[in-house]
């Protein structure tokens, strides 16, 4: 596989939601990360919602980078949707305008993807937040993109189990199953950031949480995300980060401790259920453990550097 180069070019699927906009905003600022492309696909809300909260960030915060719509329901399956947790928009109590000012490109996610992998074969990562019902769309009409992509680094799954969930299934994988078997058949190199990530080792308190809203305006932003989203199934309130450790994989690998383990995904009697078989030769690299002092402190870092930044 041909080394990549800083700053890393990615392509970022998302389904914000909550989480995926707290890994977003830092996302976009980040000067290791040379965005290509954004695209949306259903799954914590639907994708009118998914697609109009991202174009709504990039009013927001000013930013400006090619956003393509992609699919509204999983490849097989009817859609279900997480507003329960993310709230009546998917953005917690924060209420984001019907409109917005930037748009979205012509071309679909699938095939604005394959331009941007063309153009840069074997360059660029993506990062699946959601879903993975708009790259196995893509596999599928393109099967040679296989061979153009790097790696994949996706949050999703529960190899270990979740309580309040059946075991081993986690809400991005049951979503659209078929869609991540493609993806893992395709044998493309994959990074996977479980739900054990985010929510057990990487979480955010509720002291940390109230202490950010009264840094600065991003910091008040996020408080009205976090505050109707508080992690359920837990006695403490906590807010789980699992998109933000997908993201910050790429650019701070060291943070986390990873084992290779070959991933199954049920797609008839559990659909959804993955099941980790660690060896050295496995085809999945999980994230199973974070320095979680050093990723807090990167995150204050990254939240310091918007101190005099106002939003739009």
């Amino acid at each position: 596989m041909q080394k990549i180069k800083k700053p890393y070019k990615v392509i970022i699927d998302t389904d914000p939601g909550v989480d995926d906009t707290y890994a977003l905003i830092f996302a976009m600022f980040d000067q290791d990360l040379d965005i290509k492309l954004f695209t949306t696909v259903s799954g914590n809300v639907a994708i009118e919602d998914s697609t109009r909260n991202l174009l709504h960030l990039l009013d927001r915060f000013d930013k400006d980078f090619p956003v393509a719509k992609g699919a509204s329901k999983p490849l097989q399956r009817q859609p279900r949707y997480a507003y329960f947790i993310h709230g009546k928009y998917g953005m917690g109590n924060y209420v984001p305008p019907k409109k917005t000012k930037h748009q979205i490109i012509k071309e679909s996610a699938v095939e604005a993807m394959y331009r941007v992998i063309k153009e840069n074969p074997g360059q660029v990562t993506i990062y699946v937040w959601g879903p993975h019902t708009n790259v196995a769309q893509l596999l599928i009409d393109h099967p040679d993109a296989k061979d153009l992509i790097p790696q994949i680094i996706f949050m999703g799954g529960s190899p270990y189990g979740v309580p309040g969930f059946p075991d081993h299934i986690s809400f991005n994988i049951s979503n659209d199953p078929e869609a991540f078997k493609i993806v893992l058949d395709s044998k493309i190199p994959l990074v996977m950031a479980p739900s054990d990530i985010g929510r057990r080792k990487a979480y955010l308190t509720e002291d940390y949480v109230y202490k950010i809203r009264d840094r600065n305006e991003v910091g008040a932003f996020l408080f009205e995300l976090f505050d109707a989203y508080w992690e359920p199934g837990f006695d403490d309130k906590r807010i789980a980060t699992n998109d933000t450790c997908a993201y910050l994989y790429l650019t701070h690998p060291h943070l986390f401790k990873v084992m290779t383990a070959d991933l199954t995904v049920d797609t008839d009697e559990e659909p959804g259920k993955t099941f980790a078989y660690f060896h050295k030769k496995g085809n999945v690299k999980l994230m199973c453990g974070v320095n979680r002092k050093n990723f807090l402190k990167l995150l204050d870092n990254k939240l310091f550097e918007f101190d005099n930044f106002k939003l739009k």
